[in-house]
């Protein structure tokens, strides 16, 4: 099986795609809560190019594709989607971000075209909060489509973003979750793109103080080679995991896998780097071995790390659904 490697020796397996940059909701750390503009339909990358840059990534090693947005299931031809890029030889697994808002009334159909993973935005438990910070979220729609997904076998992951003085109040009963579903509740650290640079994000470190002084019972676990950038922990007798991605605390570049795809066809080495390679002439050139040849090349060059910490011209200042979560 081929693998490919950056000029740091690491290897690349896993494609991030944002295929829209609107969304149903308008998070606090995400969008400003007016005056955003999306890119224009003629501008973004149909569900055919799309397959094309998988086919061709997957030719030089990438088994893992992720679907992410704004809210991908807010895009027309999503499940026909899912389905080209499953057949593609070499895709290993094909998995969705989404805030599981449309998740329920799509579940059937997107798990006929394949989708086995999903990873869902949930930031807290409370009706009224949900609502505040995702400006207008239904978290009903959430949790049932949450249990849907259990019912249907498919793997369910939490992400969830603590904030001071917003969320830092719910970690136990976020944690909670685990006990009685089989859902990983993985705390991810704010990071400072977009409308995330205007609140204060809490340190994973903060967070597993915070356990510790609970008292509670747990076991760590080792982190699965294949599992990401997440190290987990479980609580006794749980049957989820608690998860910790830590990138602005305990910084994961030297192991970096990965490698995403703008809503408009931008090839980006790294989620914090203006820098990118826009794919959708060579897409339309009807040459695979030259949209191949590009992938491969912008693969090599991936940054050694990320710029969230230094003041650079090249650092990234687009809202996060422009980028692809």
């Amino acid at each position: 099986m081929r693998k490919i490697l950056d000029k740091y020796g690491r290897n690349v397996d896993y494609l991030r795609i944002s295929i829209t940059d609107k969304c149903n909701l308008r998070c606090i750390y995400c969008m400003p809560e007016k005056g955003s503009s999306f890119q224009m339909e003629e501008n973004i990358l149909s569900n055919e190019e799309i397959y094309k840059i998988a086919k061709e990534a997957a030719k030089l090693g990438i088994r893992k594709v992720r679907l992410t947005g704004g809210e991908p299931l807010v895009r027309k031809g999503i499940v026909d989607l899912i389905k080209k890029i499953n057949s593609i030889d070499g895709i290993e697994e094909i998995c969705l971000t989404t805030n599981g808002i449309l998740l329920e009334e799509n579940i059937d159909e997107l798990y006929k075209s394949g989708l086995r993973k999903v990873n869902i935005s949930l930031d807290t438990l409370n009706k009224e909060k949900y609502n505040k910070i995702t400006r207008g979220g239904d978290i009903n729609k959430v949790i049932n489509a949450i249990d849907k997904c259990l019912d249907y076998g498919i793997v369910v992951k939490l992400n969830v973003v603590i904030i001071k003085g917003i969320n830092d109040d719910e970690i136990l009963d976020l944690m909670n979750l685990t006990l009685n579903k089989k859902v990983d509740v993985r705390f991810i650290e704010l990071m400072p793109i977009g409308e995330g640079k205007k609140f204060e994000g809490l340190s994973n470190e903060h967070i597993k103080d915070y356990i510790k002084e609970l008292n509670i019972d747990f076991d760590y676990e080792i982190r699965e080679s294949n599992d990401g950038p997440a190290k987990y922990i479980k609580l006794k007798n749980s049957l989820g995991r608690i998860g910790f991605i830590s990138p602005m605390s305990s910084c994961f570049c030297e192991d970096c896998n990965r490698i995403r795809i703008t809503t408009e066809g931008t090839l980006k080495q790294c989620l914090n780097w203006k820098s990118g390679i826009n794919l959708k002439k060579a897409v339309n050139s009807n040459s695979e071995e030259e949209l191949k040849k590009i992938i491969e090349k912008s693969i090599y060059n991936k940054p050694e790390k990320y710029l969230f910490k230094e003041e650079s011209e090249d650092k990234e200042e687009k809202f996060m659904n422009e980028i692809g979560g």
